[in-house]
């Protein structure tokens, strides 16, 4: 008998014959155990060699193993919605080596391609899929870019993430490429702030926890009719429901405005955010009265009013009484201005003292005049049509001027108004056939407000 078989006598039944055992056997399936837990402790990530010196200038790339880096790189939450595209089989995705690059200055993918010696035709290939693709193309410093290429330093597949919610992969299908666009699915959860003015509208917003972009929102939504550079008063009081955006339980930033109150001297102004059955997004009082107006109450981001509406005002300049039919908003120069509103062009050139001007005529009955710019916006020509608050020009001192500044005139039926005391012709309020649900939409949403405003206006 051969020696590779021992004899093992079981001596809890003695008299019964033994059991044999192939020792080859044993020694096989022990070496293939120790085998296994050596490959998985040599796969074993080293944090020290993970880690990214960030500081440094030189192009950061890093090999990584798909099977983890991918997965932590691309996360797929319960929701994502992805284009359909044809899977890649198995054996492909664990072909080649992953490399990771961040993008830095003057950075391209022709540069990031050449850096890991993948071929130009590839390049062109990628570039060549349409708009999918049509971010690669224009890179910025401190992205990342994920690249699959095999010894032939061939690309097999790149990942790229173009914002917190959007993915892009591009992948080889035998001689060509595909891409996928990878949606993820954002949470939104509802949020509250509400706070007194003490100082000004951006310090006060900022202690009740607003960001500077919601108080941009919250000054847009009643900028018809509350003027926050002139009006507000210590005392007036706010109270917000916002959404908050999460992704995969993390904040990735702040949404909309869904309902806001705000008093200004003892006046309560109330909005509610309603989309209806065709897609149109607006903000209305909770009767359902719109809180938009035809024209913005002041069409420039201004520091002060350098010089109101007056028929009896002295020339600055000329020395002399001469009317000031309209009102002069300070600001830097090349500060954007916007349109009133809805409307067309009729003139854009120089008109004496005005130096650049131009006029919108809005309707029949209405025309609004801004001069002293120092350029005209190159999009927009005469008898261009422009929507309300598009930019049709920058903030300067051409013209008869002592300092950079916007004129600004309201006309009705040819005739000067003052434009800090006209009312204001209102936008149509909610269509008849959407009235009942937006008040279903309202009513709850003003229930909220009352909440907030009691509990958090309270702790203050």
């Amino acid at each position: 008998m051969s020696d590779d078989y021992k004899y093992l006598a079981d001596p809890s039944e003695p008299g019964k014959q033994p059991k044999r055992r192939n020792v080859k056997h044993h020694v096989a399936i022990g070496a293939g155990v120790i085998a296994a837990l050596a490959t998985l402790l040599s796969i074993t990530p080293d944090d020290a060699s993970a880690t990214r010196d960030l500081k440094t200038q030189a192009p950061v790339t890093r090999a990584y193993d798909p099977s983890s880096a991918v997965t932590n790189a691309l996360p797929l939450p319960t929701g994502e919605q992805t284009a359909p595209v044809a899977a890649a089989p198995a054996a492909e995705t664990q072909e080649g080596n992953w490399h990771e690059v961040e993008v830095k200055r003057g950075d391209n993918l022709a540069v990031i391609f050449s850096r890991l010696g993948i071929p130009p035709k590839e390049l062109q290939q990628v570039l060549q899929l349409g708009d999918s693709v049509k971010h690669l193309k224009n890179l910025y410093p401190g992205e990342m870019v994920r690249v699959r290429i095999n010894d032939q330093h061939e690309l097999l597949e790149l990942s790229h993430d173009t914002d917190p919610t959007h993915s892009l992969r591009v992948r080889r299908a035998g001689d060509s490429y595909q891409a996928q666009e990878i949606h993820r699915q954002v949470e939104l959860r509802q949020a509250y702030a509400a706070g007194t003015i003490e100082d000004s509208l951006f310090q006060s917003a900022q202690r009740a926890g607003l960001s500077d972009n919601l108080t941009m929102e919250l000054a847009t939504i009643f900028g018809w009719d509350i003027d926050f550079a002139l009006d507000i008063r210590q005392g007036d009081h706010f109270a917000v429901v916002y959404e908050d955006k999460y992704l995969n339980g993390n904040k990735i930033g702040t949404g909309d405005i869904v309902a806001a109150e705000f008093t200004n001297r003892g006046t309560t102004y109330r909005a509610i955010r309603y989309t209806d059955a065709s897609g149109h997004t607006d903000y209305y009082s909770p009767d359902g009265h719109s809180l938009r107006r035809a024209f913005l109450r002041t069409p420039v981001k201004f520091t002060r009013i350098s010089s109101r509406f007056s028929l009896h005002r002295m020339h600055p300049i000329l020395n002399r009484i001469r009317a000031h039919k309209g009102v002069d908003y300070a600001a830097p120069t090349g500060t954007p201005i916007r349109a009133a509103g809805d409307g067309k062009i009729i003139f854009r050139g120089r008109k004496g003292g005005y130096g650049r001007v131009i006029i919108i005529r809005h309707g029949s009955h209405y025309s609004t005049l801004y001069g002293h710019m120092s350029a005209f916006n190159r999009k927009v020509h005469l008898g261009s049509h422009v929507r309300q608050g598009q930019v049709i020009g920058y903030v300067g001192m051409s013209g008869l001027a002592t300092g950079p500044h916007l004129h600004y005139e309201f006309r009705v039926n040819g005739v000067h108004r003052n434009p800090l005391t006209v009312k204001l012709p209102q936008a149509k309020p909610i269509e008849a056939r959407y009235r009942s649900d937006f008040l279903h939409h309202a009513a709850p949403l003003v229930a909220q407000l009352e909440l907030v405003k009691r509990t958090l206006l309270a702790r203050k």
